[in-house]
């Protein structure tokens, strides 16, 4: 939903770079100086193309995490305004901080997502999902087709909020509980993803990033502290639905001095692939030999290393063997 913001920029030019850049990103991407890089070249590659030839911008995840999921208030209103409806939301939503409070997802006591006013509130929503398309050809035509998306996407985004928010709402051993919201976030994505890929289909392909246990095409696994959690990636779902058409190409990073990641291991994949790629380059998955996974990262780096699983999820691999460093983040790192 926020990237609507961004995407008004790249090709209308609507409001600043500043401003799509706080508000058009979530979990802090915003603040990566390569992509503060990237909205302006777009909104430059599209001004002199027609529209049906200019890049869209479209963002496919939710701001939720194990520690944090916003209200959903903003959403349901903005799709409440475009239907012209007299509801009172905010009776049932209650103080936004009640949803978006760190304990209100990380213990199931203090969450209000399975409350009789969110139940009554998830009602209220459906129905207002209802009245959107059986409204459709009314509203396009008082609106238009984008105004009626915009609204559809907000109304599925405060869906999506919640069903996340009564996830975290099930009384569950700890294990289980973490899989259902991490499963639950990337169903969410899959179902953005076909929502994407749907509006985009007639205008070319879709090139996707985020992270490899998002992406690959099999269940992901991740280690946290002495749990393993195994769900299926939003990868993994799109792929099982669309087949051939989807394709996954692995992240993989040889060293960094942001990160403060170190050179890999020669006997690791990233190993084999440093020794073959100076800057940056393609590897078919099936190329890469057996290695081990390598054992230096910390979770504070925010690198996975590549194992078996996901290159066997992967299609190939882009290597890149050293990540820069922007000025801001040399600074903070100071």
């Amino acid at each position: 939903m926020a990237a609507l913001a961004v995407n008004d920029y790249v090709q209308e030019g609507v409001g600043t770079l500043d401003a799509v850049m706080s508000e058009g990103f979530s979990h802090g991407f915003g603040e990566l100086d390569s992509n503060r890089q990237l909205v302006p070249w777009m909104r430059e590659f599209n001004e002199s193309r027609p529209a049906e030839e200019q890049l869209a911008f479209h963002g496919f995840d939710t701001p939720t995490e194990n520690t944090s999921a916003p209200s959903p208030r903003g959403c349901l209103e903005y799709a409440r305004d475009y239907l012209e409806l007299d509801l009172d939301l905010a009776s049932l939503v209650g103080a936004d901080e009640l949803w978006s409070r760190s304990e209100a997802v990380m213990h199931p006591t203090m969450s209000i997502g399975a409350t009789a006013e969110a139940e009554r509130l998830r009602s209220v929503a459906d129905d207002m999902l209802a009245s959107l398309y059986a409204r459709a050809p009314e509203l396009i035509a008082a609106t238009s087709r984008a105004e009626w998306h915009r609204a559809e996407t907000h109304l599925t985004a405060g869906l999506g909020l919640l069903r996340y928010h009564r996830q975290c709402a099930q009384r569950l051993e700890q294990a289980a509980r973490l899989t259902r919201l991490l499963a639950t976030r990337d169903a969410l994505m899959a179902r953005n993803l076909l929502d994407i890929r749907n509006l985009e289909a007639e205008r070319g392909p879709t090139l996707v990033f985020a992270h490899n246990l998002h992406l690959l095409r099999n269940p992901s696994t991740w280690r946290l502290a002495d749990t393993d959690l195994n769900w299926s990636s939003a990868g993994a779902i799109v792929g099982s639905l669309v087949g051939e058409r989807y394709r996954f190409v692995a992240g993989s990073l040889g060293h960094s001095g942001a990160l403060g990641l170190r050179e890999p291991e020669p006997d690791t994949y990233e190993g084999f692939l440093q020794r073959r790629i100076t800057t940056w380059g393609l590897t078919a998955a099936g190329a890469v030999a057996s290695a081990r996974k390598r054992t230096d990262t910390t979770p504070r780096q925010g690198y996975f290393p590549l194992d078996r699983a996901i290159l066997d999820g992967s299609d190939a691999v882009l290597h890149i063997s050293a990540g820069t460093t922007s000025p801001e983040q040399e600074s903070r790192t100071r």
